[in-house]
């Protein structure tokens, strides 16, 4: 079954996002409940959002945008010591390892404390805080099993349409949420 129905040529050219019809929501919500929460509850994951919050509990807001600007002046510039430190975490490692190993499904992964700022993450993002946008805010603040399902865009870079699937992240045998993530999904190999 494909989720995105053909589209002619013009429609194709112009096509910027597609809103989510209740079929791929339903597949999305499967995913999540077959896979991404299993992945999510890993002790590398629960260890890393909790050793952040704990490091970042006195972050002020001129904090978090200074450390915004700081990322984003080092993804302009190639890269830098601060992208480069959550790269090389151990975290970051193990999201590009799901992203390898999930047989195309996945485009990327990233994980934000709860704070909405980078624990790790499969590849470089753009910013480094995502508490401004609706992947944390509709998960990390609805609390505990919370899933926010973006619209389906058309990815340049890898021509394939894309959704984000965000889950809140809480600590295994409680409803205590401590983080949230987002998972790049490839629209086309979700049924």
């Amino acid at each position: 079954m494909r989720i995105i129905p053909r589209l002619t040529a013009l429609t194709l050219i112009s096509a910027v996002a597609l809103p989510v019809n209740a079929s791929i929501e339903d597949s999305a919500r499967s995913l999540v409940e077959q896979r991404i929460s299993g992945l999510l509850s890993d002790a590398i994951v629960i260890d890393a959002v909790k050793s952040q919050n704990t490091g970042h509990a006195s972050l002020s807001q001129s904090d978090i945008d200074t450390l915004d600007q700081t990322w984003r002046s080092e993804t302009n510039t190639g890269g830098g010591d601060m992208t480069r430190s959550v790269l090389e975490k151990d975290l970051s490692e193990y999201l590009r390892k799901v992203v390898a190993e999930g047989q195309g499904v996945f485009t990327e992964v990233f994980v934000m404390d709860n704070k909405g700022l980078n624990v790790g993450q499969s590849g470089l993002t753009s910013d480094y805080w995502q508490g401004d946008e609706a992947k944390w805010q509709e998960t990390f603040l609805k609390g505990d099993g919370a899933v926010h399902v973006s619209e389906v865009e058309f990815d340049e870079s890898s021509q394939t349409y894309q959704l984000q699937v965000s889950v809140a992240i809480s600590e295994p045998g409680s409803q205590h949420v401590i983080g949230a993530a987002t998972f790049g999904v490839n629209a086309e190999a979700i049924e």
